[in-house]
């Protein structure tokens, strides 16, 4: 019997989410009443100019709007990252055979040989989170440790094909 479940996390903004989107707001206000003025002949196309000037700073705005969709189909998990509900990228894919261990962050398996490994994903939705997880796999030829969120339905089917490697 195949078993699949899914799962979308979005990522909290940060504080430098905001710092970002307000520095292009204020870019954007610069140039279309700064810039955009004193280039010769723009006059009859200042218009045209400052609408492409808005979209595209309403286009960086949204693309911070991220996402992250787990898929679990027997063993094998999927990650993408979803930009602006539009555009959708695969960050990470393994079976969970090949994890050396999956465990809660904020528990006693998280130490400082995790820690310095130097491969990275973090597709939780805060760090802070009580429920991020993360798991420790060679992905691409690297060592590398996931961070993610998965749900009790999703540990429990990694806890049929790798039950001494699952911590809570």
């Amino acid at each position: 019997m195949d078993t699949f479940m899914e799962k979308i996390v979005e990522r909290k903004k940060t504080s430098k989410d905001t710092l970002i989107s307000a520095g292009i707001v204020f870019l954007c206000v610069f140039l279309i009443v700064f810039i955009i003025p004193m280039i010769p002949y723009v006059n009859t196309m200042q218009l045209v100019f400052d609408v492409a000037v808005i979209y595209g700073a309403y286009y960086l705005i949204k693309s911070k709007s991220i996402e992250f969709e787990y898929s679990v189909t027997n063993g094998e998990i999927d990650i993408d990252k979803i930009i602006a509900r539009s555009r959708r990228k695969r960050i990470f894919s393994g079976n969970c055979k090949e994890f050396e261990i999956l465990a809660r962050l904020k528990g006693d398996h998280y130490n400082d040989s995790i820690k310095n490994i130097s491969n990275k994903i973090e597709a939780a939705s805060s760090m802070d989170s009580p429920d991020v997880f993360f798991l420790v796999t060679t992905y691409k030829g690297q060592r590398t440790v996931v961070y993610f969120e998965p749900n009790e339905r999703m540990l429990n089917a990694f806890r049929l094909f790798i039950p001494s490697k699952i911590f809570k």
